[in-house]
């Protein structure tokens, strides 16, 4: 089986300052060494973004996705339109985040969507188990 991670899980992983940081470098450290980790290309845009307009270092997120990351999941219709009854069915839920969430959940490999975000942590009904990361631990 499999873990999907949050785009948010990864700044944390990255970003000594971000709150989630000690959480995200405990729970990808301890699940590189037993899991397959899968993140959405969603994902990988949006920790890019983050690096080329400066919260982080380019190499960095490359390097994170090269060594950690077994398997950029990719969007297709099937993802799109599960990713829109969960955009619709809950509006606080970010387009991008019903698209990680869509990708994670049809995942036949994924068990586990691994977040830092409440709105995602409080969803019912998916095909996989959520886990919010907190700062708190």
């Amino acid at each position: 089986m499999a873990v999907a991670l949050d785009s948010d899980v990864i700044v944390g992983f990255l970003d000594e300052g971000d709150a989630l940081h000690a959480a995200a470098d405990m729970a990808i450290r301890d699940l590189a060494a037993k899991e397959r980790i899968v993140a959405s290309v969603i994902t990988y845009a949006e920790v890019l973004t983050g690096a080329r307009i400066g919260h982080h270092a380019v190499k960095d997120v490359a390097g994170f996705f090269a060594n950690l990351i077994s398997r950029l999941a990719p969007v297709d219709v099937e993802i799109a339109d599960r990713a829109s009854e969960l955009r619709a069915k809950t509006r606080a839920l970010r387009m991008p985040d019903a698209l990680i969430v869509a990708t994670a959940e049809l995942d036949p490999e994924v068990n586990l969507l691994l977040t830092g975000d409440g709105d995602i942590a409080t969803l019912r009904g998916l095909r996989c188990d959520v886990q919010l990361l907190s700062a708190s631990g």
